[in-house]
């Protein structure tokens, strides 16, 4: 028996279901047009995905926005419980990485220096090389000053890995939590900073603290 001809919403939701990758909407549009065989226009693609966007309200899936595009995924109010159908043992970050994320985060473009001198300890080369592999940060110059030092900034990969469009979606300082030490936030002086902890998808990061304090290391 032959299936029904796909409509547009059910081919845009086939399609972001069966991506492994946010989708942008060019790319998207492209997609349909190809699989419906006949021109979309924006405004259609925009009525249907704000009703899929609707739909999915009431699921335990959602569908967002994020840096790289579009994708349908868990709520995080369920990943905590769903968490044993991918890795029985989560991926364990130290303070030290969150605190180097967070301040790369709200000073970006920042050199390992300036990191240092916010956080009062050497940053380890270990946690750049960890945040460099997870894709979460890159170096995007170099500081004009003596020995110019690589200024480091976060990527397009880790606004997707939290749930994020921009940079500006980040919470503001203030609601960053105990992860962030009180001397760290007041050491900013930022009007409208913007911050890491406190996206839903942070709640899911567990923290340990290693047995000492890390080597200092200097590249």
């Amino acid at each position: 028996m032959n299936e029904a001809t796909p409509t547009l919403k059910h081919l845009l939701e086939a399609a972001l279901l069966a991506s492994g990758r946010p989708l942008e909407e060019g790319e998207l549009i492209r997609l349909l047009e190809s699989g419906l065989e006949r021109t979309v226009g924006q405004e259609e693609f925009d009525a249907c995905l704000n009703e899929l966007i609707h739909e999915y309200e009431l699921r335990g899936l959602s569908l967002r926005r994020v840096a790289s595009g579009l994708r349908i995924e868990i709520r995080p109010a369920f990943v905590r419980a769903l968490h044993g159908l991918w890795d029985p043992k989560p991926t364990r970050y130290s303070r030290a990485l969150l605190e180097t994320l967070a301040i790369m985060a709200y000073r970006q473009p920042v050199t390992r220096g300036e990191i240092e001198q916010i956080r009062g300890v050497s940053v380890a080369s270990s946690i750049l090389k960890t945040l460099e592999e997870r894709g979460w940060i890159h170096i995007v110059g170099h500081r004009e000053v003596p020995g110019r030092p690589a200024l480091y900034a976060t990527t397009r990969q880790f606004l997707d890995y939290f749930g994020l469009k921009s940079l500006e979606d980040l919470p503001p300082l203030e609601q960053v939590g105990d992860l962030i030490p009180t001397e760290l936030r007041l050491d900013f002086g930022e009007s409208e900073p913007i911050g890491l902890i406190g996206m839903p998808e942070a709640d899911e990061l567990e923290v340990h603290e290693p047995p000492a304090e890390e080597t200092p290391e200097r590249s």
